[in-house]
């Protein structure tokens, strides 16, 4: 009967320490004293392997929260490469637009209008064609003399294209035609 008594505790299974970090950190600093001794103990054996459980998920934890760091930094950085770019398109199409303007202004041109919804009333500041007030004509059947080699009238149509129309007879004539051919483009 004394001997049931004196009978040394089960060792605790691995499952105990991890129930309870405190007894398994006891438990390791007991085995870490005399390893010697401790080497092949069951419960010495069954504390190192809940110790290595324990940094198995420690280090699961720590990799899954590297992970979500990650891809909160590769988020972040997709978002500035792409305010990056949205700003570089931004800036090519404004140099476009400015280079535009600059070339068709040469020609007294307003670029296309940019935003659908722009009012048609901007309309009205498109340059237009001036028609020069015509000069005093000599009268018909007066004796001209040609000396100035710039006012003189040209015999060929020289590199222009040439279109065969019926020239008007009158200076009015030619005026509405004018009118008519700006008022197509």
């Amino acid at each position: 009967m004394l001997t049931a008594c004196a009978e040394p505790p089960q060792p605790r299974s691995v499952a105990e320490f991890l129930e309870n970090p405190i007894v398994l950190e006891a438990a390791l600093v007991r085995c870490a004293q005399n390893r010697r001794e401790s080497r092949y103990d069951a419960e010495c054996v069954n504390a190192r392997e809940a110790n290595k459980l324990v940094a198995a998920r420690e280090e699961e934890t720590r990799r899954a929260e590297f992970e979500k760091q990650s891809e909160r930094k590769r988020q972040a950085l997709r978002r500035t490469q792409e305010a990056a770019a949205t700003a570089r398109r931004r800036a090519a199409e404004a140099q476009r637009r400015r280079e535009e303007t600059a070339y068709l202004a040469q020609f007294g041109e307003l670029p296309p209008d940019v935003d659908p919804n722009a009012a048609e009333s901007d309309a009205g500041n498109a340059p237009t064609a001036v028609i020069p007030e015509p000069a005093e004509q000599p009268e018909p059947g007066a004796n001209t003399v040609f000396n100035d080699p710039l006012t003189q009238p040209a015999t060929d149509a020289g590199n222009a294209p040439g279109v065969e129309t019926e020239a008007p007879d009158d200076l009015g004539e030619i005026r509405d035609e004018l009118r008519r051919r700006n008022e197509e483009q």
